[in-house]
């Protein structure tokens, strides 16, 4: 029998899948590298965790997500969507907005 994927999970994974741009082995060390360090979380985000969580989803497959993981799915493609769209900070550097990026697994230098 076919399980069936709830519509908000299943939109929160195709979203997900359209911003991240880096795979789970590739998020692993740059978070092991503590290269994102040089980036502040922002207000009640704190992104190594979140990128912790990240790796975990993209280690999953659609009909195992649960709807905590479509909440972190869409958490996550707030983030890029609006750090993409602000860009970086007045008072963050190129490097600190990429990096805060890829702490959640994009790259904003890869299409």
């Amino acid at each position: 029998m076919e399980e069936r994927i709830p519509v908000e999970v299943d939109i929160a994974w195709e979203s997900f899948h359209e911003v991240i741009n880096m795979s789970s082995e590739e998020l692993g060390a740059w978070l092991r590298s503590g290269a994102q360090d040089e980036f502040p979380a922002g207000p009640g985000l704190t992104l190594p965790e979140l990128g912790q969580q990240v790796i975990e989803l993209l280690r999953k497959r659609k009909v195992d997500l649960t709807q905590r993981d479509a909440d972190v799915m869409e958490q996550v493609v707030d983030f890029v969507l609006t750090q993409e769209a602000e860009g970086p900070a007045e008072s963050a550097t190129d490097e600190q907005w990429r990096s805060a990026l890829m702490t959640v697994g994009h790259d904003p230098m890869r299409s």
